[in-house]
């Protein structure tokens, strides 16, 4: 068995580990378009479904560019439809980022909403990514007040949700997007409406 000195075996392992990080940052860089165009299809594609339109990373661009116009006013990012706007939210859950879209009408009532996150926990927090949860928003409206999230929410409230049994950080954290969304964009978009 041949023997190798500790400065060879330093060297090898040091052009070694050059060589495989060269690697891996040049597959990084060379993924990292593609990588970008499919967080934008996704983004296009949650912004379609709050409006109840169903897409695929193929049709999604095009259905996008079709039925929604993107605007931007004092800073604020939104999307308009036929039929009313689409706000982006972005918040904090318990264990990292939360974010969404919510369609409304003229009468800022929801007719559509979509959640996502970045680390919730599965069948807890994670429940936000649910069709089921995102359905409870419909129907609910953003005029006066934004739409909270309550255990045992009175459902004839135009402003309450049932939160998330288990997930008391995570429905936390969408109530305070919703306010924060509510703060930024009512009077921006609906500053003149009056709820009849």
């Amino acid at each position: 068995m041949r023997n190798f000195s500790n400065r060879y075996i330093f060297i090898y392992s040091a052009v070694l580990v050059a060589v495989v990080a060269l690697v891996l940052t040049a597959v990084s860089l060379s993924l990292k378009p593609l990588q970008q165009r499919n967080q934008r299809v996704e983004q296009k594609q949650m912004i379609l479904k709050t409006i109840g339109m169903t897409s695929t990373p193929d049709n999604a661009e095009d259905l996008y560019a079709k039925h929604i116009e993107e605007c931007e006013e004092s800073g604020l990012t939104y999307y308009r439809f036929d039929g009313g706007v689409v706000v982006p939210m972005h918040g904090n859950g318990l264990w990292g980022p939360i974010w969404g879209y919510m369609a409304l009408d003229s009468n800022m009532t929801v007719i559509g909403a979509v959640f996502d996150h970045k680390g919730e926990t599965p069948g807890l927090g994670g429940e936000i990514a649910s069709d089921q949860f995102a359905s409870r928003f419909v129907g609910k409206s953003m005029s006066k007040e934004p739409i909270r999230l309550k255990k045992n929410a009175d459902k004839s409230s135009p402003y309450e949700v049932d939160a998330i049994s288990g997930g008391t950080m995570t429905s936390n954290g969408v109530t305070k997007m919703l306010e924060e969304t509510h703060k930024q964009y009512y009077t921006l978009l609906f500053g003149c409406h009056d709820e009849k």
